[in-house]
């Protein structure tokens, strides 16, 4: 595949929003599951606590991280991103987004995920299109 042509900021414009879009379809499933298994989420803020503080969602939180270092780094000035700057965290984001049955973390949980919900499927498939366009 070809590479997304632009600056190192544009091609980590292109990982942080295909990686929002994940996170997002992430939560979704982890709240489904949630209200499936434990209890009914009835407010915003509830599900808000629930994503910062409850143990349900922490395996979360490390994809959640890494956005805020891709946003970081895309947005940073001085120093500027460089082109290596940017394949590391793609790289990075390729290592941290390979599901896997015998990993722990986020890695384990994410298989899991991939294992119960189509969304999830989905949403990973979008991910690696956007991975492979990235591809240096």
């Amino acid at each position: 595949m070809s590479e997304v042509s632009g600056t190192p900021h544009d091609r980590l414009a292109t990982l942080s929003a295909g990686l929002l879009h994940l996170h997002k379809s992430l939560l979704d499933v982890e709240r489904a599951a949630y209200e499936r298994d434990v209890a009914r989420i009835t407010s915003t803020g509830q599900y808000l606590e629930l994503v910062l503080g409850d143990p349900w969602f922490a395996w979360l939180r490390e994809i959640s991280q890494f956005i805020v270092l891709v946003d970081e780094a895309r947005d940073a000035d001085d120093p500027p991103v460089t082109p290596v700057d940017a394949a590391r965290l793609i790289e990075q984001a390729r290592a941290i987004l390979s599901p896997s049955e015998d990993a722990g973390g986020f890695r384990r949980r994410y298989y899991e995920a991939l294992q119960r919900d189509p969304a999830a499927v989905l949403a990973h498939g979008t991910m690696m299109k956007v991975l492979a366009q990235l591809e240096a």
